[in-house]
């Protein structure tokens, strides 16, 4: 493992331990040349999992962009960091647990919105509203309506 600051190739592991998520080990590493520490997570490797389009063109999964969309409905609610990564790391173990080697974009955006729902409201509509498209004020209200109730 290469060092993040230095560059230099010789690293050790001196700690291991799970991940918060259990599907993951966490080990610190510290580099024999510059004396700095980091952390790196490693993971099964899993079958590359085919994300079907709404075009219906298919892509492979990539994290990235769930993270980038909770993101941008989160931004300036107080959402941790941290809730962010958990919901993120629950969609993608519920995701993954399906073991579907293909799954629609709309499943996953749905299982996103279910989660926000339950972590801040306004980034569950902030969300909702791109991901369902709202045409017009009465289609947002509408979801509105469907949420207080």
């Amino acid at each position: 493992m290469k060092c993040p600051y230095c560059n230099q190739e010789n690293t050790r592991v001196i700690d291991s331990r799970p991940a918060e998520d259990n599907n993951s080990i966490r080990r610190r590493r510290e580099c024999d040349e510059c004396g700095k520490r980091f952390t790196t997570y490693e993971k099964i490797e899993t079958i590359p999992l085919i994300i079907i389009k709404k075009d219906n063109n298919r892509q492979t999964y990539d994290r990235e962009k769930i993270e980038a969309g909770v993101l941008r409905a989160c931004h300036k609610r107080p959402v941790s960091a941290t809730q962010l990564n958990n919901l993120v790391n629950e969609v993608e173990n519920e995701i993954f647990s399906m073991e579907d080697k293909e799954i629609p974009s709309r499943v996953i955006g749905e299982i996103v919105m279910n989660k926000l729902k339950d972590l801040d409201e306004v980034a569950y509509v902030r969300f909702a509203s791109v991901y369902r498209e709202f045409k017009d004020i009465n289609t947002f209200m509408d979801e509105l309506k469907t949420m207080l109730k």
